[in-house]
């Protein structure tokens, strides 16, 4: 799972380039091709790239956190099965978008603890509490869904590993979409108690949904060159709108009522209109100053001190069986 980022961090656009190499490079991109790790590559590509790839990293791995607390709490042995195979699978996509961001030079000790420090950002989604199985329910499904719209477009972008571990990625996220579903549909259409706890999970995840994908294109400082140089093949707003058009009339259809009062489709433009996200919400939020960050953040903080003696044995192992035998 994965949206957002600390897009309030402006480029560095006063780093100079040849001139040669980078328009070679841009006729590279417009001509469709994948670049490599050992290919030239603009600084501020790389830089962006990394920045992408290690907050989807940072986002899977802390995005397995609100639901791994309930998997002790899931409601039968089915969907405790289901609910940990999602979390596991959280977790290793997690790896494999670390080992994509080391090709480009950075090491994953260093993004563990750009994450654990604060430094590094993840989706401001996470940062919210699972209150009930409903939240659950909302997240596999929704959650999952933005996901799945970042992730597809982005997977044909410029930079190789990225796309490759993206299309691997697409794939099991298409199952936890599908677990969500089930999950929600079987709430929708149950008793009033049931029906009420997962409307009100909409409710409570309604506006870090429409955060997902990050604010407008009017106030974002990063989409045009990320786009120009397709490590992002999508913008914000138009992936916010591809959302609203394939999962709100499933919301509706489930008699479910979406807490906006101005969400609409504009019939003549064919977009849909909706109550402007609280952005100053969203910033304070992927700052660390949301209900959950300080949590998220401990928590990755004692799994990393309490794997460090694992760590340690392997590289001791290694640096044994390294030595030659006499």
């Amino acid at each position: 799972m994965y949206g957002g980022g600390n897009i309030f961090e402006k480029p560095e656009n006063e780093i100079q380039e040849d001139p040669v190499k980078l328009a070679e490079f841009e006729a590279r991109i417009l001509a469709g091709e994948k670049i490599e790790p050992t290919d030239w590559m603009p600084k501020e590509y790389r830089k962006q790239l990394i920045r992408m790839i290690e907050q989807h990293a940072h986002s899977e791995i802390i995005g397995a956190l609100p639901e791994g607390t309930w998997i002790t709490r899931a409601p039968g042995f089915r969907r405790k099965l289901a609910l940990m195979a999602k979390v596991q699978d959280e977790v290793g996509h997690a790896q494999l978008l670390y080992s994509a961001a080391e090709t480009l030079g950075k090491p994953r000790e260093d993004m563990i603890n750009d994450l654990i420090s604060g430094k590094s950002k993840y989706s401001n989604v996470f940062n919210y509490p699972a209150v009930t199985w409903a939240d659950t329910a909302i997240i596999a499904w929704l959650i999952d869904a933005g996901a799945i719209i970042n992730q597809v477009a982005n997977s044909k972008g410029s930079y190789g590993p990225y796309c490759r571990a993206l299309e691997r990625i697409c794939q099991e996220e298409s199952f936890h979409l599908k677990y969500g579903h089930d999950n929600v549909v079987f709430l929708a259409t149950g008793t009033q108690k049931q029906r009420q706890m997962v409307q009100e999970a909409l409710n409570r995840w309604w506006p870090p949904i429409m955060h997902f994908f990050g604010p407008s294109d009017k106030i974002s400082v990063h989409t045009e060159t990320l786009m120009r140089w397709k490590v992002k093949m999508a913008s914000n707003d138009d992936m916010r709108q591809k959302f609203l058009d394939m999962y709100v009339p499933k919301i509706w259809d489930l008699g479910l009522t979406i807490p906006d009062p101005k969400l609409k489709k504009n019939e003549e433009t064919g977009t849909w209109e909706y109550t402007e996200p609280d952005w100053k919400e969203f910033k304070r939020v992927i700052n660390g100053d949301g209900p959950c960050n300080a949590e998220r953040l401990a928590v990755r903080k004692m799994s990393e001190e309490k794997g460090k003696w694992v760590r340690e044995a392997l590289l001791n192992r290694n640096e044994m069986y390294s030595v030659p035998l006499s």
